[in-house]
């Protein structure tokens, strides 16, 4: 097929060409004098997008799922009690993994479609009188349904209760593109991914810790070795890492901090809320809805909930097969029932253009009650509207 694919998944995101070719270098010493003149300044530099002052930023050659793992078993001890909201297939897929990890799990089951219920949360806090819950986990935007949490909220839950539990949030889909304030909302652990916000392939887990967080690692008992914090902290102090790095990936982590921060975060978070609202009112003229209840809509991911009669799938392997065009699917238990268009990382407005309008053929062509162009219609106003 003639042209590109292209890529409206919400991760892994387009990458930059910029990062790309900051990534296409020679292989070098890891344990050069000069090492720590690339380590040193990523590591400082991620303390802006994180948002955090007071806290500390780690690089581990993984992924987001491992960061999950990195935060807990650094922390906490096995058996301890966490606690989560499972609204999500990520939030799913985190309880599975505390699980395996030798937790003590409470699942609290809420709606696909909405976030973590506060009122809730804080009653369960109250009632915690012997402080038995030793961490939440928070899941910051849930991908598999684009709703965003509050978790400022979660943290003044918390305060309210005076409540001593560390507070771990998964952001590997928000950190980087969403409004994330680590100090600010008293996130004890923080998980980034490189294929999301970062623009980066796949690889790397990056994470941020309060003190708080990193005292607690003298009290942990859990057996540790690729994975511990210490170690990685020990190295670090010198600008190297305990084992071997992915050198590309740092320059182009090096590239894509440069890139966020030379745009503003504040500005990264703007403009990630003005594409979602292009791809929100283009799924009102077609008359769908978004899996995301009222007040629950993520800047970086829309779930479209498809009529009873049809199947999601269809049209996103129309969409692949005719029109070239990658979206995301439904996944566990909104499968076929939504299809998903990312609008994180590198996106303007002809990009979500295009997302828009392949979705608006591949629905078409399985009879959907649509009018041709209205979707694009829709968006195409708000974003002359609204462009600088």
């Amino acid at each position: 097929m003639a042209g590109r694919n292209h890529l409206f998944v919400p991760g892994p995101t387009n990458t930059p060409h910029e990062i790309l070719s900051a990534m296409h270098v020679p292989m070098e010493d890891h344990r050069s004098p000069i090492f720590p003149k690339l380590l040193s300044p990523i590591l400082e530099d991620l303390k802006k997008v994180f948002r955090t002052e007071t806290g500390q930023c780690f690089v581990f050659p993984a992924t987001g799922t491992a960061g999950w793992e990195v935060a807990m078993t650094n922390c906490l001890n096995q058996g301890d009690k966490v606690l989560i909201y499972r609204f999500g297939q990520f939030g799913h897929l985190w309880a599975e993994a505390s699980k395996k990890l030798g937790f003590d799990v409470e699942i609290h089951q809420v709606e696909w479609g909405k976030g973590i219920p506060l009122d809730h949360l804080q009653a369960r806090l109250n009632e915690d009188k012997n402080r038995e819950i030793k961490a939440i986990l928070a899941t910051h935007n849930e991908t598999s349904t684009g709703v965003t949490s509050d978790i400022l909220g979660v943290r003044k839950a918390l305060d309210t209760a005076s409540h001593p539990a560390l507070l771990f949030v998964d952001g590997v889909s928000s950190i980087g593109s969403l409004d994330f304030r680590q100090d600010e909302w008293g996130v004890d652990a923080s998980i980034a991914g490189s294929q999301k916000g970062f623009m980066l392939p796949a690889g790397l887990a990056i994470l941020g810790f309060s003190q708080k967080a990193l005292a607690a690692i003298d009290n942990s008992n859990f057996p540790r070795s690729f994975f511990s914090l210490k170690d990685m902290a020990a190295s670090n102090k010198d600008g190297y890492t305990p084992y071997t790095p992915s050198t590309p990936m740092l320059y182009g982590l090096r590239k894509a901090l440069e890139l966020l921060l030379e745009e503003g975060m504040e500005n990264v978070y703007a403009r990630h809320h003005r594409l979602g609202e292009g791809v929100r009112r283009a799924v009102a003229a077609w008359g769908l809805q978004t899996c995301a209840q009222a007040g629950w809509d993520s800047d970086t991911v829309t779930a479209i909930v498809v009529p009873a009669d049809k199947d999601a799938r269809h049209v996103i392997s129309t969409a692949y097969n005719k029109y070239n065009i990658s979206l995301g699917a439904g996944l566990s238990e909104v499968a076929g029932k939504v299809f998903r268009i990312g609008h994180v990382g590198d996106m303007n407005d002809v990009s979500l253009l295009g997302a828009i309008a392949g979705v608006e053929m591949a629905m078409l062509d399985h009879g959907f009650d649509i009018k041709a162009g209205s979707g694009v219609a829709a968006a195409i106003e708000y974003y002359r509207s609204t462009a600088k």
